[in-house]
């Protein structure tokens, strides 16, 4: 029942949508349809993804100096988990789906004074210069859905405000009263970030189970403040940041052993919190000779050290105090800094290179687990742009430089593209992961995929 009035509910909502659009000639509607397929190339070909995806857009100026935008996804997504005859009664299991708000907010500008834009609701506020990996861009949470979709996060609640100074030089506040951490990656990728576990040795590891301590839901806990000032000057645009935040991945911060047989056997409860942190960020961008260039770095510094504790007291029960082992995972007064460097440059026979620098991924924390990672795209269009062919794509990946040959990871993502029609293309792709050592794309070496994508946008 309740799966019939959600669908009841968004089929008034998408017919009174494009009634008022017919209507009213300020409204825009606008949307995309996207499917997509992907399926593992080693036999037996497993299906790896199944996405598709209808989004819908609608912006509206409501009046000179205000306007509403929203955009939600309706998707089925992921393949069916059917385990038991039950299960055939539940569509919801049967054929998947979702139903997600991504974006929905107002905007108004010349708020209280002609300088002053406020934007309130369901946000993207997107901080950075460099191409899709963005160490300075920490205000939204990650969605870590699809490990591929490299910088995608999801919408705020947020107050935002924008106050520009003159045309080159501009203020910003953002206030998230709602703390929200990352979503987890799903389907094969599910254990993609899952940290690998070291046990002493003659343990073995027969439940692992876990507590997440999420902040409470008050002014003091749980929001999110950032300040930015941005600038354009001789031809670069800059910026300077700072967030006040939480990290959106939690940390292991105690763990407690429990044996559970004479041979080894132990059960493990880690409890999760998610650690407070400053950020200060700074970012630029400019062209020089038809080159663009771009680079930013954010240094987190945690606001006190987030600490592992490992409880052995059920090992020791005649000890007269709990048995106890502390690891500092970070130090308040040893600040990491996560940083890109990047540039690219469209040639005159139509082809496009593009690379970046970064060290630091999404999920890496810490100045020793910070990696080392090279991304290149080369790309070159024919038939009137087309088809578009990037035989060189993906990158390079290295963990540990005093011993490369044992501590790297290479993607390797050739891609096709044809334009079918003017607002429809085809997109065949594969993704090729290799490498050594513990690494996030060196665990997907057993991954390697063929994809199909297909997007009609409208």
């Amino acid at each position: 029942m309740k799966t019939k009035n959600i669908f009841l509910v968004l089929l008034l909502v998408t017919v009174s949508i494009v009634t008022k659009a017919q209507e009213e000639n300020s409204l825009k509607l606008s949307g995309e349809l996207l499917t997509d397929q992907r399926f593992l190339l080693e036999s037996p070909n497993n299906w790896a993804w199944n996405e598709n995806r209808l989004t819908l857009g609608l912006d509206k100026k409501i009046t000179d100096n205000s306007k509403f935008y929203s955009e939600v996804w309706l998707r089925n997504i992921g393949l069916p988990s059917i385990t038991q005859s039950s299960d055939l009664y539940n569509k919801g299991i049967v054929n998947p789906y979702n139903l997600e708000i991504r974006e929905a907010y107002v905007q108004l500008y010349g708020f209280l004074t002609k300088n002053l834009d406020v934007t309130i609701g369901r946000q993207r506020i997107v901080w950075g210069t460099a191409d899709k990996l963005n160490p300075t861009d920490n205000l939204n949470p990650l969605d870590l859905e699809d490990i591929l979709d490299f910088g995608r996060r999801r919408g705020s609640d947020a107050i935002n405000l924008n106050y520009y100074l003159n045309n080159d030089f501009s203020l910003q506040g953002v206030f998230i009263p709602f703390f929200q951490p990352a979503n987890m990656p799903i389907g094969i990728f599910a254990n993609a970030l899952n940290p690998s576990m070291e046990l002493p040795q003659g343990m073995v590891l027969k439940d692992l189970s876990d507590t997440l301590m999420m902040p409470k839901y008050n002014l003091g806990e749980s929001s999110t403040a950032g300040l930015k000032f941005k600038g354009f000057a001789k031809g670069v645009d800059f910026s300077l940041s700072y967030i006040w935040g939480r990290d959106g991945l939690p940390f292991a911060t105690r763990n407690t052993f429990i044996p559970v047989d004479a041979f080894g056997g132990i059960n493990i409860n880690s409890q999760l919190s998610f650690a407070r942190t400053h950020i200060i960020g700074a970012d630029f961008s400019t062209s020089i000779a038809g080159i663009g260039f771009w680079a930013e770095a954010a240094a987190f510094i945690p606001e006190q050290n987030v600490i592992m504790t490992n409880d052995l007291s059920a090992f020791y029960p005649l000890s007269p105090v709990p048995v106890t082992q502390d690891t500092i995972l970070l130090d308040k007064t040893k600040p990491y800094i996560k940083f890109v460097i990047g540039g690219d440059y469209n040639f005159s026979d139509g082809s496009y290179l593009n690379f970046q620098y970064l060290h630091g991924f999404l999920h890496e924390r810490g100045a020793e687990s910070l990696n080392d990672y090279f991304f290149l795209r080369y790309e070159k269009k024919f038939f009137n742009e087309k088809l578009k062919v990037a035989p060189i794509g993906g990158g390079f990946i290295v963990t540990d430089w005093n011993n490369i040959k044992d501590n790297y990871a290479l993607v390797y993502m050739p891609e096709i593209t044809y334009q079918a029609t003017i607002n429809s293309e085809i997109t065949v792709s594969t993704t090729i992961f290799d490498g050594k050592g513990d690494n996030l794309f060196s665990n997907l070496k057993d991954f390697n995929m063929f994809m199909f994508k297909l997007k009609y946008s409208f």
